[in-house]
């Protein structure tokens, strides 16, 4: 069997969200001895991380790249020879695509909260989301949340829906730098909170920050700080500003992007992880929190408690009082901090990145063989 793969969204050198889970399918994919063919299509040439070409692993750089998923891939899989099936592991199908197609949807959050997208951005994923879950054979999600979200609003069978759980990549945090020369290059505070993530209204950072405020006021924690890793994404501004309105700039730290080299010393060294999002297709960083044996605070809704289990504390993401009252409460008890710490080595045992892409290789090859 002829395997196609959309490549583009782990064709980049920093990978988060999306990117993350296609450059690690794609990677577990070339590894698994499957006896089939795999064709990635990509825009630009393979960056260099890459699985290595080989008789079973080819690159097909397709142009152009303006409209590539309306144009040029579709194009190029009416004239050339053609996959026995497609897998897009984005929310876009090509249009109108001769060969049978899989897609994968992370989350459904635009539909949830319109209101924190660029309007650009959120025409473009109501539009083709749809019209790439109708056309798609099967469709894979991140979570059971997602799948039942995904099914009430696009009204399609359950079992056209599929979840494959992402997994925790131990290799991706290959520790280079040591822990003096962390502290000197960025200047970490000695006690702090921790939040890892894409700057973004949905990840409700804003609120973090004000529970951050009660707790250093309210708590008597005056001696802890705030340090926020994560590239901007959309509507940030309010976010940059919110420490500057509550007085606390000094306590609080944006660190922008943060090689993978130099994460593990943030999660090893801080007092508690919190991810306290309206809305998640997944939460990665859960398990990356846990990888380091730090705990985590997360909002109890969406698919956080799929990720969490019994190995975190819940918050309502709407209180910061809830915030803040379950921040101080983890960092206070240490009994409490030891127990969710054993608790979430047990949890990061269920997932597994090669488990995800023989799930997605056993749906591509039932859509692939039913043609």
């Amino acid at each position: 069997m002829i395997i196609g793969i959309d490549g583009n969204e782990a064709n980049v050198s920093n990978k988060v969200g999306i990117g993350q889970f296609a450059g690690s399918i794609l990677d577990q994919l070339s590894k698994l001895k499957t006896g089939h063919t795999f064709w990635i299509y990509l825009k630009n040439k393979p960056i260099s991380d890459f699985p290595k070409e080989s008789d079973s692993w080819k690159y097909k750089i397709v142009g152009p790249k303006a409209f590539w998923t309306q144009i040029g891939l579709p194009f190029h899989l009416y004239t050339s020879k053609k996959p026995d099936v497609f897998f897009s592991p984005t929310h876009y199908a090509p249009r109108l695509s001769p060969v049978p197609t899989v897609i994968a949807v992370m989350d459904m959050s635009f539909i949830h909260f319109p209101e924190l997208f660029r309007k650009k951005d959120l025409f473009q994923l109501k539009n083709w989301t749809s019209y790439s879950v109708r056309r798609a054979s099967r469709v894979i999600t991140i979570s059971q949340a997602s799948k039942s979200d995904i099914i009430k609003t696009y009204n399609i069978s359950k079992d056209r829906v599929d979840v494959v759980y992402p997994g925790i990549d131990y290799a991706r945090f290959d520790e280079k730098s040591s822990m003096e020369t962390i502290k000197e290059k960025y200047n970490v505070p000695k006690r702090y909170i921790l939040f890892v993530g894409t700057l973004q209204p949905r990840k409700n950072i804003a609120r973090l920050i004000e529970a951050f405020d009660k707790v250093i006021k309210d708590k008597n924690m005056s001696d802890l700080s705030l340090v926020i890793i994560g590239k901007k994404g959309w509507m940030y501004e309010d976010i940059l500003n919110t420490p500057k309105k509550l007085g606390i700039e000094d306590k609080v730290m944006f660190l922008d992007f943060v090689p993978d080299e130099d994460i593990p010393y943030f999660y090893k060294n801080a007092q508690v992880f919190v991810l306290p999002s309206l809305y998640e297709g997944f939460g990665l960083p859960i398990l990356e929190a846990m990888k380091y044996n730090c705990p985590v605070i997360t909002s109890n809704v969406s698919s956080l408690p799929e990720v969490g289990g019994d190995a975190v504390l819940y918050v309502d993401p709407e209180s910061v009082d809830d915030i803040a009252k379950k921040i101080a409460q983890l960092i206070s008890d240490e009994k409490l901090r030891e127990k969710l710490i054993e608790k979430g080595r047990e949890q990061i045992k269920k997932f597994d990145w090669e488990k995800s892409a023989r799930q997605v290789l056993s749906i591509l090859e039932e859509v692939g063989n039913a043609r």
